[in-house]
């Protein structure tokens, strides 16, 4: 009887375990459009819902269409260049808008490459 409640136990840890780190990764992205709206929808689209943004800047559904890697995305939102603004956004922050972006991509993500990156599909128009 011990035996099958412990069973019970590690079997409903494990599960809550498994939800509570699915919700952590769907809190990032929610986190990231947070920012995304507060940060970056003067320029880009950055939600279904916005009505108007720069015709010079991607949407970020598109930039989630290109696949980049997380890696590159991070870096480029690190050290940005002109016409974007330096927001001094920290990693965190990054990390959060990152997952977001690629959050916004409704095709399933290819498995991870084994040096960490991301495969890239090409950039035709």
């Amino acid at each position: 009887m011990q035996l099958r409640r412990l069973t019970l136990a590690t079997a409903l840890a494990g599960g809550a375990a498994f939800f509570a780190t699915f919700a952590l990764a769907a809190g990032e992205a929610q986190r990231g459009a947070t920012i995304a709206k507060r940060w970056c929808a003067a320029c880009h689209v950055v939600a279904s819902d916005q009505t108007s943004a720069s015709a010079d800047a991607p949407s970020f559904f598109d930039i989630a269409k290109r696949r980049t890697d997380k890696k590159k995305l991070g870096g480029f939102l690190m050290d940005p260049h002109p016409p974007m603004p330096d927001m001094h956004l920290s990693r965190k922050e990054i990390d959060d808008i990152v997952t977001y972006i690629r959050s916004l991509d409704p095709r399933p993500q290819p498995p991870a490459e084994p040096d960490g990156k991301d495969k890239e599909l090409p950039k035709n128009g």
